[in-house]
């Protein structure tokens, strides 16, 4: 049972959470567990249960913390321009994302598994904030793109954001997939996060 104000409780979830960043630097989604993260934190993993039912829902509480950070870099894309171009929007757009390569690593992830073993009230949580992500570049369009209709933002809709499921796998190569590809013959051409959004972006927003 969860003890303490309500500061206090946010506070501890918020241990939780970066406990969890923390692993999540040098260790898979797979080797992460409750024992893990309790291992780092003052909780002890039965303490852990009071706040978070599994680890798909710390991860998901990460999640949706990255997402909450990505909307403020949108934010201020909206209220510190007057006007931009579409390239000039492509480029803010794509320097935002390439300071979010957290995300886009949750993102790579499996998000079926995560969002399934997570609570009904947990996953709602997250989607205000996905959906806040949604609604920013959908004002960031209207704002800088004002001859797009509501049909081409929702086509740019869903064509970007299932786009950024792919990112980081292309972006986050190890020296190990790098050889795996010249061994057998592919002459990949590796790209950033920048360069790879920002290529996107350019081609659905039009020059």
């Amino acid at each position: 049972m969860r003890k303490g104000t309500p500061e206090e409780i946010a506070q501890k979830r918020e241990e939780i959470i970066n406990a969890c960043e923390q692993l999540y630097q040098t260790m898979s989604f797979r080797e992460i567990t409750l024992k893990e993260i309790g291992k780092i934190t003052s909780f002890s993993r039965p303490t852990i249960y009071n706040y978070f039912v599994t680890k798909e829902e710390i991860f998901l509480a990460l999640f949706k913390r990255e997402y909450d950070r990505w909307n403020e870099q949108l934010t201020a894309i909206l209220d510190q321009n007057v006007q931009l171009t579409r390239v000039q929007l492509a480029d803010q757009i794509a320097q935002s994302l390439a300071e979010r390569q957290q995300l886009l690593k949750l993102l790579s992830m499996n998000n079926f598994d995560m969002e399934a073993n997570s609570r009904q009230e947990m996953l709602t949580i997250f989607k205000q904030s996905y959906g806040g992500s949604l609604h920013r570049m959908c004002m960031l369009l209207d704002k800088f793109c004002p001859d797009m209709n509501e049909t081409e933002i929702q086509n740019f809709i869903y064509t970007f954001f299932p786009f950024m499921f792919g990112i980081y796998p292309y972006t986050a190569v190890t020296e190990k997939q790098k050889t795996a590809m010249k061994d057998a013959g592919i002459n990949y051409v590796y790209q950033t996060v920048y360069d790879l959004t920002y290529s996107c972006l350019v081609r659905l927003l039009g020059e």
